[in-house]
C-alpha cells in the first residue's frame, strides 16, 4: 500500500511532467469534478495562448518583411553600410542624420535587421505628425477613461516595441516639454501610461533620426543637451543622393522596373540624354524625389523611350521667378524652396523666414511629396 509520503512524491513528479493538479484518495466527488473542470479550462487557456503567440510571431515576421531595400554601390553609401554593420551588433542608441528623402528609415531598418533583435518587431514613429497633447498617449499608452477619447486601455509605442527596435523619426520636432518626458523614459527604461501610476519596464533598442542640426538647436536652446547625449551614442549620417555618383542611375533603373510592372508599361527605357539630365540634377529631395520623378515619367509616357523632356524636374523643385509661377501652389512651392535653399535645408530657420510654424512647413512638404 502506498504511503502518504509516496503519494505526495508521485504527485510532485506528475506535476513536473505536466500534470495540472492531483487528487488524493479518498476523493470528494465535487472536488474531483472541480479539479477536472479547472484542468480543462487551463488546457483551453494554454491552447489560446499558443495561438496568440503564433499570431504575434507571424505579425512580427510580416512587419519586418514589409520593407524596401537599400540600393546602390557608391563609395559614400558603402561607407555608411560598413558602419551600420558594426553598430548593429551592439544595443547602443543611434542617431541617423541626413537630408529629407535620403532613406534614414531604411538605415534604421537595416540596423534592426542585422541586430540580435531582428526577429522582434520594428516600430517606426513619425514624431512630426504627433501633436504635443497626444505625445504621452501615443508613446506611453493610456488607461480607459484617462481622457475624453480614451474608450479602452491602449499600449503605447514603447510597449509595442518591447524586445525590439523603436525608431523615432523627426526627433528634432519635439518641444522642450516632450523632450523631458522622452528623456525620462529612456533613462529609467520604464514608462507610465496616461491615467496610471504604475511603472512598466520596457526593453527597446532606440534609433532616432533627424534632418536638423541638433548641436545648433542645443546652442539655440531648442533641444536638450542631456537628451542629445542619450540618443547619440553613435551617429550615422546618410549622404545626399547628389554625392552618391552612379547610384542615381542604379536607383532610376530600379524604380523604372518597379513602375513598369505596376502600371503595365513593358519595354520602357531611359535614353542617354535623359540619363545625363538625371545625373547632373542636384536632387534636393533626394531618393524620394527621384522615386516620384520616375513614377511620373512612367505614368505619362507615350513611347518606349523616356527622353529628357519626360522628366519634369523643374515642376516641383526649382521653379524660377522668371518662369512666372502660374498657380498659387507653384508660388507657395517656390517660396518654400527658396527659403530652404537660403537656410541650407534647415526647416526651423526656413519656417521662421516664411512666418509659419515648423509643423506647418513639415506638413506642406509631405503634401507635395518632399
Amino acid at each position: 500500500m502506498m504511503t502518504a509520503y509516496g503519494a505526495v512524491d508521485l504527485a510532485v513528479k506528475a506535476l513536473k511532467e505536466g500534470a495540472t493538479d492531483f487528487v488524493l484518495k479518498p476523493w470528494n466527488n465535487d472536488k474531483l469534478l472541480a479539479t477536472v473542470k479547472s484542468a480543462n479550462e487551463l488546457r483551453k487557456s494554454r491552447k489560446e495562448i499558443n495561438k496568440l503567440k503564433q499570431k504575434e510571431d507571424n505579425l512580427k515576421q510580416h512587419i519586418n518583411q514589409n520593407k524596401n531595400y537599400i540600393i546602390g554601390n557608391s563609395k559614400a553609401l558603402n561607407s555608411v553600410l560598413k558602419l551600420v554593420g558594426k553598430v548593429a551588433k551592439t544595443d547602443v542608441n543611434v542617431l541617423v542624420t541626413g537630408e529629407n528623402g535620403t532613406g534614414k528609415e531604411l538605415i534604421a531598418r537595416e540596423l534592426h535587421g542585422l541586430s540580435a533583435r531582428k526577429n522582434e518587431v520594428f516600430i517606426a514613429v513619425d514624431m512630426g505628425s504627433i501633436s504635443e497633447h497626444l505625445f504621452e498617449s501615443e508613446l506611453f499608452g493610456h488607461l480607459k477613461g484617462s481622457f475624453t477619447d480614451a474608450k479602452e486601455d491602449r499600449a503605447g509605442k514603447f510597449e509595442a516595441a518591447n524586445g525590439g527596435t523603436l525608431f523615432l523619426d523627426e526627433i528634432g520636432n519635439l518641444s522642450l516639454q516632450t523632450q523631458a518626458k522622452l528623456l525620462s523614459a529612456i533613462q529609467n527604461k520604464t514608462i507610465v501610461r496616461v491615467g496610471s501610476n504604475k511603472r512598466i519596464p520596457v526593453d527597446i533598442r532606440l534609433i532616432c533620426a533627424t534632418n536638423e542640426n541638433l548641436d545648433k538647436m542645443v546652442a539655440d536652446g531648442l533641444f536638450r543637451e542631456d537628451l542629445l547625449y542619450r540618443i547619440n551614442t553613435i551617429s550615422i549620417e546618410v549622404p545626399p543622393l547628389r554625392e552618391r555618383d552612379n547610384d542615381i542611375l542604379v536607383l532610376a533603373d530600379f524604380y523604372l522596373n518597379k513602375y513598369i510592372s505596376k502600371y503595365g508599361k513593358p519595354g520602357l527605357r531611359i535614353n542617354q540624354a535623359a540619363q545625363e539630365k538625371l545625373m547632373t540634377y542636384p536632387w534636393p529631395g533626394n531618393v524620394r524625389e527621384l522615386l516620384h520623378t520616375i513614377e511620373r515619367a512612367v505614368i505619362l509616357s507615350e513611347e518606349n523611350i523616356l527622353k529628357p523632356e519626360d522628366f519634369l524636374l523643374n515642376v516641383k523643385t526649382s521653379i524660377s521667378v522668371d518662369s512666372g509661377p502660374e498657380t498659387l501652389e507653384e508660388m507657395e512651392l517656390l517660396m518654400i524652396t527658396n527659403a530652404l535653399n537660403q537656410n541650407e535645408g534647415n526647416y526651423s530657420a526656413a519656417a521662421e523666414q516664411l512666418g509659419i510654424s515648423r509643423q506647418t512647413l513639415y506638413n506642406k512638404m509631405k503634401k507635395i511629396g518632399k
